[in-house]
């Protein structure tokens, strides 16, 4: 037996809007949209969206969200997506850089503020 992957819901407020910013910045395809709900797929990571009731605040600090998409070649990845990423309002995308505990990253904040980590081991 083994786990092969974990695939996180991510709510939103429009699902249009966040469908755009998954496939148009950060190169997924869409593999099923419905009227609340949406699949989609890069590589081996997936994410499904599911759109919320509008009154819910997902910018609200106690709905914070985020995820971490390890990847190969952290350097390359960014530079295919930055013409996409410098579309993105100031303060949405944090630039490749190195943490303390090991890993390269870099950050991008989604349509409605969920933070999606980018990561690979320095040094690899």
């Amino acid at each position: 037996m083994r786990m092969c992957q974990i695939t996180p819901f991510v709510p939103c407020s429009r699902l249009d809007r966040q469908i755009g910013f998954y496939r148009d910045i950060l190169g997924f395809a869409v593999g099923f949209a419905a009227e609340n709900y949406a699949f989609l797929r890069r590589d081996d990571v997936a994410v499904r969206l599911v759109e919320v009731d509008r009154t819910v605040d997902l910018r609200h600090p106690e709905r914070e969200g985020s995820f971490y998409i390890d990847v190969r070649e952290i350097d390359a990845l960014y530079r295919s997506l930055e013409p996409a990423l410098l579309t993105l309002p100031a303060g949405r995308v944090r630039a490749p850089f190195d943490q303390d505990y090991g890993q390269r990253e870099f950050h991008v904040a989604d349509e409605d503020c969920t933070l999606v980590f980018f990561g690979e081991p320095v040094g690899r």
